[in-house]
């Protein structure tokens, strides 16, 4: 008996653990390949700095990214990439270094997780949201960089 409450006590603590990717549903690529489609499609990139195990991640994908007007407008007005800013996975940059993806991070200051970046298809850093954020927030920021991207089109 005690065996079996130990065990359910464990797979409950463990169920409970918050476990954070990328939200569902969303049309996200590793960070080489979402530059690769900016570069094709002229599009800004914007990169979800994100870990395993992150609780304000998976309070935002909950709270924000279900939304549909999120979805949709991220979805079409930027290419999506997703980084793992702990994850020693290598890749590729535009420049042709080699660096993981955890180097990514530092480089454009995700210390903290999550972290939203909206960056040019040069790799320039247009906006930053840090820590969790609403529908509202998320919709806001696509708003001013919009208003960025138009004003350096003209």
């Amino acid at each position: 008996m005690i065996q079996k409450l130990t065990l359910f006590l464990l797979l409950a603590i463990i169920s409970s653990y918050s476990f954070s990717d990328e939200p569902e549903g969303y049309p996200f690529y590793s960070f080489d390949q979402a530059m690769q489609q900016a570069r094709e499609t002229s599009k800004p990139v914007f990169v979800y700095f994100g870990r395993y195990g992150c609780g304000y991640c998976e309070k935002t994908n909950k709270e924000a990214f279900s939304s549909t007007e999120v979805k949709k407008t991220y979805s079409s007005h930027y290419i999506l990439a997703y980084v793992d800013s702990e994850s020693g996975k290598r890749l590729r940059l535009p420049s042709g270094e080699r660096i993981t993806e955890r180097e990514l991070g530092t480089r454009y200051k995700a210390f903290v997780t999550p972290v939203f970046s909206f960056i040019t298809i040069e790799g320039k850093l247009m906006d930053q949201l840090i820590g969790v954020q609403s529908k509202k927030s998320l919709l806001e920021a696509d708003k001013k960089v919009q208003d960025i991207l138009s004003r350096v089109s003209l």
